[in-house]
């Protein structure tokens, strides 16, 4: 028995060991970035690098307040990712419930349409898209880079939220039909409040996906709509890099993800834990 307990102490140690590592892995760049915003240019150019220093928010100002700010692109993002987060889910959750859960002609060429796009490079789709945007005019538009952005999260939360949709016993909605439910009203009274965990995680993801991408903003974007992600490279220039600031810039664009991520990190585990779950108790 004494052996027995030793092992099992000596693999929960272990694997505290990896996962202290793995997160000093992940937190460091942050920790470093965080530290970095701080500092004045001089301290950030300093060798060897220095960890004791006289912090300064000078740069916060400079990025929120001065001639850098970003605040402007901030709201960018936000109206970008908020329009493309709500576009997707009133779409994405019919769509899902119906190449789950009905039979119709094309369903196959359909769930094959939402997984070949999962498979696509967005790099091949700039050049079709800059001229189709060109043509209507909705390049440097929120309606243009909203519509780009539904091409690929909408896919996404479809095939993602497909499986939360197949584990829903199809007793359920068949009792609901037998009393004359209706199907919308059997959707909505009956299967969404089973995988209300699974459209949290998808919106979540979704939201996250907008509000860091980086390509589709940089070439059909411009001065009017300028997310955040293509404002960081004005810190850059073939003269200098303006690390502090970058670094400023860079936090207060990680702040919404890593807030989203800590408020919602309970949905998010258990949404994506509940089609496995009730996955494995179907087999």
């Amino acid at each position: 028995m004494n052996t027995r307990e030793s092992r099992d102490a000596l693999r929960r140690a272990a694997l505290w060991v990896v996962a202290l590592l793995l997160l000093a892995v992940w937190a460091f760049p942050v920790l470093w970035g965080l530290l970095t915003s701080f500092k004045t240019e001089r301290d950030v150019l300093a060798y060897p690098p220095k960890v004791f220093f006289t912090p300064t928010l000078d740069n916060y100002r400079e990025v929120l307040f001065g001639a850098s700010s970003i605040v402007a692109n901030l709201w960018s993002s936000m109206v970008l990712s908020a329009w493309t987060t709500i576009l997707t889910m009133l779409f994405a959750v019919p769509a899902a419930y119906a190449l789950a859960r009905l039979r119709f002609p094309g369903k196959r060429a359909s769930g094959f349409y939402v997984l070949a796009t999962q498979m696509l490079p967005p790099v091949g789709l700039i050049i079709p898209f800059y001229l189709v945007l060109q043509k209507v005019g909705g390049l440097d538009s929120y309606s243009g880079l909203t519509a780009i952005y539904l091409t690929f999260s909408l896919p996404f939360a479809v095939w993602l939220m497909v499986s939360y949709f197949e584990d829903i016993p199809f007793e359920m909605e068949e009792a609901a039909l037998l009393d004359r439910a209706g199907r919308l009203r059997t959707l909505w009274y009956v299967i969404l409040p089973q995988v209300r965990g699974g459209i949290a995680v998808t919106t979540i993801f979704v939201f996250l996906n907008a509000w860091n991408e980086f390509l589709f903003a940089v070439v059909l974007g411009g001065n009017q709509v300028r997310p955040v992600t293509v404002a960081m490279y004005n810190f850059i220039s073939l003269e200098q890099t303006q690390w502090a600031r970058l670094a400023a810039a860079a936090m207060l664009a990680m702040a919404p993800v890593i807030l989203i991520g800590l408020f919602a990190q309970r949905h998010i585990v258990k949404g994506l834990t509940l089609g496995a779950v009730k996955g494995g108790g179907r087999r």
